[in-house]
């Protein structure tokens, strides 16, 4: 039986390779191969001999030139196959002559794989094994899916292969990752999931070898969306001291529209609006500020800019609408909204226009404030806080205005400056302001108005301070209350920002990146893909605050340098139904949705499969200019079937 399936198979081959297109080697990248295996590679589909492996001292010297690679990859490689729920898949890694370097698979499977030929150290080059997801993904170039009779090799033909090639900074291949199944049940529609984990697993390999590569050199981020910034999809860019550009991802040159040619070692500002000055002026050691930048055919993208910052004169008033925080501690301004008011907020502040910070508790409004002061001509003097909720009422009198020593039984015999004038030619922000007493506010408008402060028993004093106040009351109805002047509201609410809730930020991506950063202080610790997505789907009723104390808390429980699903609080574990995900993976593999850049809203909770397969699909659309017969094509779908896809997933081109 077994024969006679080989023996139709071989006839499939030869019958296609002579023209008569039909059945599996109808598709042209199969047909190309199959011609190949004949012709170029002189193969037999009839072969049944195992692949050839090397032996074990050629094998550890391989695996040591491609150290580096198997270090970023191992953590990805678990990672999908926890997310593929590991039964029947093995992912590989291969060198780019397709020697296979790392090998996963569950253990009760090992077995099964290895009579598939699926050993380390197996050679799966095109030219050894003939048509298969390892070797003809080198051929080509780019990700593919070889499914079962597409194999040439009849003994292949019980296998399923996807895979998605890794470049190095050059352009050069660098590797293969592939996931294989031995599974008689998988149908090809049912791989566009796992081609489109495979993808997006080797694109998040690719860029943080390119990023550890150029680990001490200038680093430029960029793409068209801020919130795409530190995502898979946006560009990279490496260039040396004085400004010339030493290695480039193709997510780059696709954004420039160039070829890699005609971009290294040319100046950075013969395709950017911005000179060498500026340019390194951006430059922060995380890489963490995002800003815009022109491209020299005048689009706009976004950019970050990683390396230690040059000298740089500070902008004068005129400039500071252009003016972006950097280094903040706390602060991740990634949202385009929120940087649009953060530029009106220093705008206003500097014409000493008073602040009123509106926000749900632990969104940032501290952090906020501060940067605003920070971005100021006063960043150099004193910034302020005071929290009028949690000072008792008797105490905010002189902790506000401050005292004159013994005006009072137990007043201190030296006396105290209040925080008014502690903040003298600087910033004071009054947090919580909804909760000041009335008599109070009676006190600090006359301040306000008068530019003096008068200390419990003392003597009038001048002060020069700006007022940003913050609450997540609402003032107006306070005020309709009676518990709040009118005067007072009129008075501080010289702009007022509304600051998003974690949930509705566009950044919760970069946010929780930099929260991570701040909380493992040098520490090393990455968060599986599949946890990553509970956690950004979560609600975050406590914001700001909230993630990251969550964050500081596993950041030290974590033992292995990685946080999983299983470390998350069970209340973020269960929002959503992450079990419930896991039992209908099977079920969603040909019907459920695809992932975006822009995190999963909190209303969708999109599952890790759909959001890869959705990252996959604008991918691709960006890659081929999304010119639908060639992504139909790449991804081995009709396209009509593209289309559906893009309308459930909501997927449209801006124009």
């Amino acid at each position: 039986m077994q024969n006679n399936h080989l023996r139709r198979h071989a006839r499939q081959v030869f019958t296609v390779t002579q023209g008569q297109a039909d059945g599996p080697g109808c598709d042209p990248s199969i047909a190309r191969s199959w011609l190949r295996c004949l012709e170029d590679h002189h193969l037999d589909p009839l072969h049944g001999d195992a692949p050839v492996v090397l032996e074990h001292g050629r094998l550890l010297e391989s695996r040591e030139r491609l150290r580096q690679v198997l270090q970023i990859a191992g953590p990805e490689m678990h990672s999908l196959h926890q997310q593929l729920s590991g039964a029947g898949h093995a992912v590989l890694l291969t060198d780019a002559r397709g020697v296979i370097l790392d090998c996963l698979t569950a253990p009760t499977e090992r077995r099964t794989f290895e009579r598939a030929g699926l050993w380390l150290g197996a050679d799966w080059s095109e030219a050894r094994e003939g048509t298969n997801g390892i070797g003809t993904c080198l051929v080509e170039r780019q990700a593919l899916t070889i499914h079962q009779d597409e194999h040439f090799r009849g003994r292949h033909t019980g296998l399923t292969c996807s895979a998605s090639p890794v470049f190095d900074p050059q352009g050069e291949l660098l590797a293969v990752l592939d996931v294989s199944s031995a599974r008689v049940d998988v149908s090809r529609q049912s791989q566009f999931h796992t081609m489109a984990l495979v993808n997006l697993s080797a694109k998040m390999i690719e860029s943080c070898y390119f990023l550890r590569h150029f680990e001490h050199q200038w680093l430029l981020r960029f793409h068209l969306q801020a919130e795409s910034v530190g995502l898979f999809s946006e560009g990279l860019l490496a260039f040396d001291g004085e400004g010339r550009i030493s290695a480039v991802n193709q997510s780059a040159l696709n954004l420039l529209g160039v070829i890699r040619e005609g971009l290294l070692g040319k100046p950075m500002d013969m395709f950017f609006n911005c000179g060498h000055d500026e340019l390194f002026g951006r430059a922060t050691p995380q890489g963490s500020a995002v800003w815009p930048l022109r491209i020299r055919d005048g689009r706009q993208v976004f950019a970050s800019l990683r390396g230690q910052a040059r000298q740089r004169v500070w902008p004068g008033p005129a400039t500071l609408r252009d003016q972006r925080v950097e280094t903040t501690p706390g602060l991740c301004m990634l949202d385009p909204a929120l940087q649009d008011d953060f530029r009106r907020a220093v705008r206003v502040f500097e014409r000493d226009v008073p602040l009123l910070l509106r926000g749900e508790t632990g969104c940032g409004k501290e952090a906020f404030a501060l940067a605003v002061h920070q971005a100021s001509l006063r960043r150099h003097k004193p910034f302020v806080a005071i929290n009028c909720a949690s000072i008792p009422e008797s105490l905010i009198e002189s902790e506000l205005f401050g005292y004159r020593g013994g005006s009072f039984t137990g007043a201190r015999k030296e006396g105290m400056r209040g925080k008014l004038l502690q903040a003298d030619g600087g910033t004071l922000l009054l947090d919580e302001i909804g909760d000041m007493p009335l008599v109070l506010q009676t006190r600090l408008l006359r301040v306000l108005e008068e530019r003096q402060v008068v200390p419990i028993g003392g003597e009038p004093q001048r002060v020069d301070v700006r007022i940003i106040s913050a609450t997540h009351r609402d003032l107006l109805e306070r005020v309709e209350q009676g518990s709040f002047r009118e005067d007072l509201y009129y008075r501080l609410n010289g702009l007022e920002v509304a600051l998003p809730a974690v949930r509705e930020r566009s950044d919760r991506s970069q946010l929780l990146d930099h929260l991570l950063h701040e909380a493992a202080q040098g520490q090393v610790v990455k968060i599986e893909t599949s946890a990553r997505v509970r956690l950004l789907a979560f609600a975050w009723p406590g914001n700001v605050r909230q993630l990251r104390n969550v964050l500081r808390t596993l950041v030290a429980l974590c033992d292995s340098g990685r946080i999983e699903m299983r470390d998350l609080p069970a209340m973020i574990r269960r929002e959503g139904g992450a079990e419930t995900a896991s039992r209908d993976t099977a079920a969603a593999m040909s019907t459920a949705a695809p992932p975006t850049w822009v995190m999963p809203s909190v209303r969708s909770q999109r599952r890790p499969l759909d959001s890869a397969e959705r990252s996959a699909l604008l991918a691709v659309l960006e890659e081929k200019c999304w010119h639908m017969t060639h992504v139909a094509s790449h991804l081995g779908i009709s396209r009509n079937t593209l289309y559906r896809k893009l309308r459930k997933h909501g997927i449209g081109r801006a124009r």
